[in-house]
């Protein structure tokens, strides 16, 4: 019987009423939850196809499939992005928790993730009763051969990137045991800084033109507003799509079918996804300033929607000092030990929140 740690948000209820008695009210910078409206062209659809009284396809409408490979093409430089290979999910943390289940994994069986990871990499080695391993360094596994390899860049709850160099000796690490490589791109089109561009693990830079053996998984929720839609895919060797793809139709692993419409309209569009990041850099241009001139020390954070920050105390001080003003922030060690000095702070917040944030710093 697997076993599964406490719900990690649930700790910081104190400090979330804390921070609420402030005169004027909490600022909540913990989760990244999206707050800004989705495109309307994108609800239109979902309206438009409402009317749906047969099941979904499971494997997604062509047309889906055809519009993510474009998306790969397109933004990302996946040259090599076939539509046979999208599979549509039910948003990604919902992948993420059962993949290891779904792709065969057991006791006997590794599944690797970073030392600072998002929580639900562990969950998922737990439900399928394998063994989860944090590591940064995969020299230091020795001889293993993970069933899994996790890369998540840029990172949750870090914001680091992992140049394309790193990755490339990561697929040839685990290509040379057997391994799978799952990348967790959900912030990939959130890079800040020009000399830290976030890539695939499809790109032919990392992959030199082969998927095989990679799996990468992204997410509408952030880059489109769509977390409310539960709306994401996974794509990439054609083989071990199509074994997700077989245990999917037996579950009942369905993304509705207005969803699926949706999702089209979302990956054939950049305006929106451009739009919403002049939002994000500007909430991330005034919290940098504001943290850093409050004596904060901001490390790595060159992508994603977060600032891993630190005063170089436990995190738990940070979030009570922090929740006396008011502001609520991630604790970092709810994504490892690793963390435990350092705070998430999320920047999806409105402008309104944030220009309040930066006024009580």
């Amino acid at each position: 019987m697997f076993t599964l740690p406490d719900f990690p948000w649930d700790r910081l209820e104190p400090y979330k009423e804390l921070a609420g008695r402030h005169p004027g009210g909490v600022v909540d910078l913990s989760v990244g939850t999206p707050v800004d409206p989705t495109p309307e062209p994108i609800r239109a659809a979902l309206a438009a196809a409402a009317d749906a009284p047969g099941y979904p396809m499971t494997y997604g409408l062509p047309e889906l499939r055809e519009s993510v490979a474009g998306w790969l093409r397109r933004r990302l430089g996946v040259t090599g992005a076939d539509p046979a290979a999208v599979l549509p999910v039910i948003g990604t943390k919902e992948l993420v928790a059962w993949l290891p289940t779904l792709l065969g994994a057991g006791p006997g069986d590794q599944v690797v993730f970073p030392e600072l990871a998002y929580p639900t990499y562990d969950v998922g080695a737990r439900l399928a009763g394998a063994e989860s391993v944090a590591s940064d360094g995969l020299l230091s596994l020795g001889p293993a051969a993970p069933k899994i390899v996790w890369v998540n860049s840029p990172s949750n709850p870090t914001g680091k990137v992992l140049p394309a160099e790193h990755l490339r000796k990561v697929v040839a690490w685990a290509r040379e045991r057997g391994s799978i490589v799952v990348s967790d791109e959900c912030y990939l089109e959130f890079g800040w800084e020009d000399d830290a561009r976030p890539v695939s693990i499809l790109h032919p830079d990392v992959c030199e033109g082969s998927h095989d053996g990679l799996l990468a998984v992204n997410s509408l929720s952030k880059r489109s507003n769509l977390a409310g839609y539960r709306a994401g895919i996974v794509t990439g060797d054609l083989a071990l799509v199509k074994r997700l793809l077989e245990v999917r139709k037996h579950a009942g692993m369905i993304v509705p079918r207005p969803v699926q419409a949706a999702m089209i309209v979302a990956f054939d569009d950049d305006a929106h996804v451009d739009e919403q990041r002049e939002r994000y850099a500007r909430r991330r241009a005034v919290l940098r300033a504001a943290f850093e001139g409050h004596g904060f020390r901001i490390d790595h954070s060159q992508a994603s929607l977060y600032l891993w920050a630190t005063r170089g105390e436990s995190c738990w001080d940070t979030v009570s000092y922090l929740a006396e003003r008011g502001i609520l922030g991630g604790p970092g060690e709810f994504y490892g030990a690793a963390g435990e000095r350092h705070v998430r702070i999320a920047f999806t917040a409105t402008d309104e929140r944030v220009a309040e944030a930066a006024a009580r710093l």
